[in-house]
This record gives structure tokens, C-alpha cells and sequence, in this order.
């Protein structure tokens, strides 16, 4: 028996490989197929099955496109209802799979449909919980992402999880070994492990959400509090997953078209498409076509486009690296995003040679800013998340979190200087990318962020632990 977890840390996401005598199931798989298909064509095994743990939100699966090139079927829990065709398995309904078996456990709460995937060794023993979006290392699948398709409030379905996790999780053998469908950084949950493997007696001594002699009443209240609201792409990622989508061949193809600098220009003109620059953030601060927007592939690439760009059909012209132009169609793609209709041909260099226009944003060291931290005109803006600022931050600093950021645009003042920091310098780009692009130009960038910050003579904060928050 084999497993392979194949985890993409810009989503934070772990895909699932599984062989036994030559067949393989894939669970959770992302929506380019290739590397799968290729890793049972090089075991000179078949692709059997192809496990869903339920709709997911924050990215765009495989599943169609597999079951396309393999012929296999795709496999969902207990009241799934996709728009095509599927084995919708039934609680504790089994699949074997070479000589072992892969167990089918409904678990509601994170979604009606929500699944975890129980392997069976050859003697029939526990090996290992594939526990999707239902449980993480140190947390649980957020609650507040179903309730309108299930016609249920957030509470009523944290208490469904709550009983899922204990009658369906916690009653399984302390070494059964557990392999989430995310960790660290995803939006899916609060309070996830930078681990992506652990086991059910190491989550049960150390997860929160499964204390024991926790009750039902405790459990909604510390699940449901703190959570953030989830992006905006989250519920067309679940349309998509449910209902279908085009192929990623073809959206490869479409969007991998050269474009010259005049072509460029006149397209984004034409048809107001985002002019999204994937660079580096240190390439971009010295120079970028005016009002294009900074997401940098180097980064949290694609949940932070999806956090940022409004709608998944918005057309979008990219800045990149001659070489990275088809690895930033795959990774928007990843999350919804196939309007990808061009690139600036020969990279951001054929821009300038073109003598057209350029921007900028000034950027400074921490030293600098600390030195220049108390002029009465200034103010300075964190763009970190509410729980990290909380934790620590600059003295008389606002916290104006970027995946909120359009909602604080009135706070940003005309005269004197707006200055922006994050904690390593990435986020804060990003947004004063947003900002110029709002006409907002009296902004200064810190470089290295609140990291950098800490080691000058900046004022701070007093820090607190972030899990007592």
C-alpha cells in the first residue's frame, strides 16, 4: 500500500494518492490532473476512484477533469446533490480498493454533504481518516459556509459537527493516522496546525474542539467565535464544484496569448479587464504599468486574488515573468479565475522599451521609518489581520486589514503620508497597489514589515499570546 500526499502550499491544500495492487484513488484532487494521472502511469497502476470529501469552497477540484481522462467515478458522501453524474456512497458504504478498503463516514457539520474517508489495511484494521474540511491538525471545519444551501443556521450546524466528530472521529483508535484537506493558512478554519499529518490521540490531547468532556453548548460557542467572514469567491468555488466547469486545457489556451505592449494597453481599454501584476514585490515597487494590481505569485498567490478580485469572470491581463506566465493561468484557475484573456509579451521589460507610462511606490527601510514615525501629518496603517494586530503592533497604528481593505479607503488621508507595513512586506504591496489604483498616492511602503519594525526603536505594543485572543 502506498499513500502520497500532495500538498499545494499556496492553498494549503493536501490532495490524496492511494495504491494498492495496481488501483488508485484519488481524493481531493486539485484541477490540474496531470501529476496524478502520471503517478499511476509511472506504477503502471489505473486510477479506480476518485474521492470527494464534499463541495469545497476555496478551490476549484479535479474531480470532472479526472473522471474525464480516466474514466473513473467520482465518489461523494451522503447528500450530495452535483449537476452530473456520481456514486453518491452511503454511510459506512465500503470500496475496495487492491487489498484494502476505503470506508465511507458521513460526517455533517462543516457541509450536509461533508465525508471523511476511513482506510481499511488488509486485515481490516484502522490505517489511516482522509477528514477533508470535518477536522484539521488543531481545529475543525468552519460551520458557517452551508447555511443557506442547508437551510440551517450556523449553530444548528456546529452541533451536527459536534456530534459527527465524536460519535464518527473520536471513537476510532488513537494511532489512526489523520491527513486533513488543509492546514496552516487556509481560510477553511481558525486555528490550523502548520503540521499536515498527525493522529487521532495527538488531536484529541491537543485540539481545542475535541476537549474532552466538552459540551455541545461550549463547542458551538468556541467554534463559531472569532470567525472571519469567508471570501467572496468561496460560494462560486461551490457553484463551480457542483455544477461543473470548463476545462482547464482550455483555459490554459486561452489565456496564453502574447500580447504586445500597444496590443496590451488597448485591450485592457477595451474591455476594463485587471492589469494584475504577478512579479516579485521588489520589482514591482520600482516600477509597474499605472493602476495594475500586485498580487505576487511568490506569496499566497491565488486565495488572496480570489479574496480580491470581485468576481470569477472578471477578465484578467497578466504581468509576469516570461516563464511564469502558465503557472499564474493554472493558479487562478485554481480558484475559479479562467478569464485570464492575455499576457504583456516579452514581461514588463517590453513595457518599458515601449516607453509608456510607469508608476512607483516609494519604499522605505524600518530605520527610515522609525526616524520618521512622528511627523504630526503621518499615519500608519497595518494591513495585517485583526488577530495578528491584536497580538502586536506600532503604537497609534490603525488596522486596516487587506482583505477589508476597500471598506477603509475614507481612512486614508490626502495630505501628508500614509504609511503601510504588513509583516513581511508582501501584503503591504498589495495594498498600496489597491490604493494608487484608487487614486490614492501619497502612500510609503516599509520594507520587511512589522518583522523589520521590531528591531528599531519604533514604538510597540505590549505582546499578547495570539491564542488568548
Amino acid at each position: 500500500m502506498r499513500i502520497e500526499q500532495i500538498y499545494t502550499g499556496c492553498l494549503a491544500q493536501g490532495a490524496y494518492y492511494i495504491e494498492s495492487e495496481g488501483e488508485v484513488a484519488i481524493i481531493d484532487p486539485l484541477r490540474e490532473v496531470h501529476s496524478y494521472i502520471g503517478m499511476a502511469e509511472k506504477s503502471d497502476s489505473k486510477i479506480k476512484y476518485i474521492f470527494e470529501t464534499h463541495f469545497h469552497a476555496d478551490f476549484v477540484s479535479g474531480h470532472l477533469t479526472l473522471a474525464e481522462k480516466t474514466g473513473a467515478p467520482i465518489i461523494f458522501g451522503p447528500n450530495a446533490k452535483p449537476n452530473f453524474d456520481c456514486i453518491i456512497a452511503k454511510d459506512n458504504q465500503e470500496f475496495k480498493l487492491g487489498n484494502v478498503i476505503i470506508k465511507v463516514l458521513h460526517t455533517p457539520g462543516h457541509t450536509m454533504e461533508s465525508t471523511c474517508y476511513l482506510l481499511l489495511d488488509e486485515n481490516g484494521k484502522e490505517q489511516a481518516l482522509f477528514s477533508g474540511d470535518t477536522l484539521f491538525l488543531g481545529d475543525v471545519g468552519r460551520p458557517d459556509l452551508a447555511q443557506k444551501a442547508a437551510d440551517m443556521t450556523q449553530e444548528e450546524l456546529t452541533g451536527l459537527l459536534y456530534d459527527s466528530l465524536r460519535t464518527k472521529i473520536m471513537t476510532l483508535p488513537d494511532d489512526t493516522i489523520v491527513y486533513p484537506g488543509h492546514g496552516a493558512g487556509s481560510a477553511c478554519g481558525k486555528n490550523m496546525s502548520k503540521e499536515t499529518v498527525g493522529s487521532i490521540g495527538e488531536q484529541k490531547s491537543t485540539n481545542y474542539a475535541l476537549r474532552e468532556n466538552m459540551t455541545k453548548e461550549e463547542f458551538v460557542k468556541e467554534v463559531t467565535d472569532g470567525l472571519l467572514p469567508p471570501p467572496a469567491y468561496f460560494t462560486m468555488n461551490v457553484k463551480l464544484n457542483k455544477e461543473g466547469y470548463e476545462s482547464i486545457d482550455d483555459v490554459i489556451k486561452t489565456g496564453n496569448v502574447g500580447l504586445s505592449p500597444t496590443d496590451f494597453e488597448a485591450l485592457a481599454n477595451t474591455t476594463g479587464a485587471v492589469v494584475l501584476d504577478v512579479r516579485h514585490q521588489s520589482d514591482f515597487v520600482k516600477a509597474h504599468i499605472p493602476n495594475s494590481i500586485f498580487i505576487g505569485l511568490d506569496g499566497g498567490f491565488a486565495p488572496w486574488a480570489g479574496a480580491l478580485i470581485a468576481d470569477i469572470k472578471t477578465p484578467i491581463l497578466l504581468v509576469a515573468d516570461v516563464n511564469r506566465v502558465e503557472e499564474a493561468i493554472i493558479r487562478l484557475s485554481r480558484v475559479g479565475f479562467d478569464n485570464v484573456i492575455g499576457y504583456l509579451e516579452g514581461g514588463f521589460s517590453s513595457w518599458v522599451k515601449s516607453s509608456k507610462e510607469t508608476d512607483t511606490i516609494k519604499s522605505i527601510t524600518a530605520e527610515e521609518f522609525s526616524e520618521q514615525v512622528n511627523k504630526a501629518n503621518d499615519k500608519i496603517f497595518d494591513v495585517r489581520k485583526s488577530s495578528e494586530y491584536k497580538s502586536e503592533h506600532v503604537i497609534n497604528a490603525e488596522n486596516t486589514p487587506l482583505n477589508d481593505l476597500n471598506n477603509y479607503l475614507n481612512e486614508f488621508q490626502i495630505e501628508g503620508i500614509n504609511f503601510i507595513h504588513c509583516a513581511g512586506g508582501y501584503r503591504s504591496v498589495i495594498a498600496s497597489s489597491i490604493l494608487k489604483s484608487r487614486g490614492i498616492h501619497n502612500i510609503v511602503d516599509i520594507k520587511g514589515g512589522f518583522g523589520a519594525i521590531k528591531n528599531t526603536n519604533t514604538k510597540i505594543s505590549s505582546f499578547i499570546c495570539p491564542t488568548t485572543l
